[in-house]
């Protein structure tokens, strides 16, 4: 799991990738502050929450820019997926020792994922909601056809979300029964199943079948950028192609945009989003070369398995609530506001933790699946 790589390897990694891997993180790091749901709270009523609110997932029919963050975590996934491959093929190893390391990573990427929803204040809890749990089932699947045609693998893609209409529409499982609806809908039924509980959020198990649609895709991206052909002009149709779709989809009533159960339109719309993200940040960063100043984003990204595990299971545990406990001490004998203190407290925990990426990468240590 933690690997340490010299100078010249750092610099032949694709740095847009990195760059937004590392937002990513950074924005799922300040999230786990508790800062988002503090300003979203507070600020009800106020033309500020139109902006704030877009730091939380919508609650059911809708899109945030939230919403895209998952999307965006599994399909840079399989970007990454494409070069590491390419990488491991052109230096000799086989197809079988590839797949191997796809299983043992699979692996583990589910024990974390069980792992970090299995430790509650009541005792112990078997569920299947964390993105990790998801990215193991989809990177599995993006590696199995990995070799396929592009036109093959669009195809596998058209068929999960094919698959994944007919599930939620034509099952018809009693009480389980209203496609688009939540807690009574075919992902809550399976839930059941798994799991023996519904998520009261509204998440399901079962959209890994049309979020591995994200993560094929982005292994169809990361073979265009390390092939010769015109990339951008790619990855813009392609863009443009999946918005108009997903979009088109929720305003003809067709099927509506619900992230938590990754409608087809959900699904297809935010991938359209992922491939206009790196769109831009590759011709930004890789084609007009500007790399000032995207060190901040790039360290946490470089460790993103590491902050991810540390701020969900050591920090959401204790680390954040005992730094709270210092800083709102500290800032008690001044008497400051409610606000200064989640201020300070959020910036003082995102710090900290920027810090021990920072550590790992002057180290040149990343921790790896």
């Amino acid at each position: 799991m933690l690997a340490k790589q010299n100078s010249n390897s750092i610099s032949g990694r694709l740095l847009s990738l990195d760059f937004l891997r590392g937002f990513i993180m950074v924005l799922l790091a300040i999230e786990s502050t508790g800062l988002y749901d503090y300003l979203n709270e507070h600020s009800k009523g106020e033309p500020f929450n139109h902006f704030i609110i877009q730091f939380t997932h919508h609650p059911w029919h809708g899109l945030h820019f939230w919403d895209l963050v998952q999307p965006a975590f599994m399909f840079m996934a399989g970007v990454a997926m494409a070069f590491s491959l390419n990488k491991q093929w052109t230096s000799g190893v086989t197809w079988n020792q590839s797949f191997k390391k796809i299983l043992k990573r699979c692996g583990w990427l589910f024990f974390w994922g069980v792992l970090d929803y299995a430790v509650r204040p009541k005792g112990l809890s078997f569920e299947l909601w964390d993105v990790l749990t998801q990215l193991s089932f989809t990177t599995l699947v993006a590696f199995l056809i990995f070799r396929w045609s592009n036109m093959a693998q669009i195809g596998v893609c058209i068929g999960l979300l094919l698959l994944t209409e007919i599930l939620y529409r034509f099952t018809n499982v009693p009480g389980f029964n209203l496609p688009f609806t939540d807690q009574h809908n075919f992902g809550n039924y399976i839930d059941t199943i798994l799991m023996n509980k519904i998520n009261k959020g509204g998440w399901v198990a079962i959209n890994c079948i049309p979020t591995a649609v994200h993560t094929i895709a982005g292994a169809l991206v990361g073979k265009l950028l390390l092939s010769n052909k015109d990339k951008l002009k790619y990855l813009l149709l392609w863009a443009l192609i999946c918005l108009v779709v997903g979009y088109g989809l929720d305003g003809l009533g067709i099927t509506p945009i619900i992230k938590r159960i990754a409608t087809t339109s959900f699904t297809i719309v935010s991938l359209g989003w992922c491939l206009l993200f790196l769109s831009l940040s590759y011709w930004w960063i890789d084609v007009k070369d500007h790399r000032k100043h995207l060190t901040f984003f790039t360290i946490v990204g470089m460790n993103s398995l590491f902050i991810y595990l540390f701020f969900e299971i050591v920090g959401d545990r204790w680390f954040t609530a005992y730094i709270y406990s210092i800083s709102n001490g500290v800032l008690s004998w001044v008497n400051a506001g409610e606000l200064l203190k989640v201020l300070v407290g959020a910036t003082c925990v995102f710090g900290l933790e920027w810090l021990m990426c920072y550590f790992l990468y002057r180290k040149k240590i990343f921790f790896k699946l």
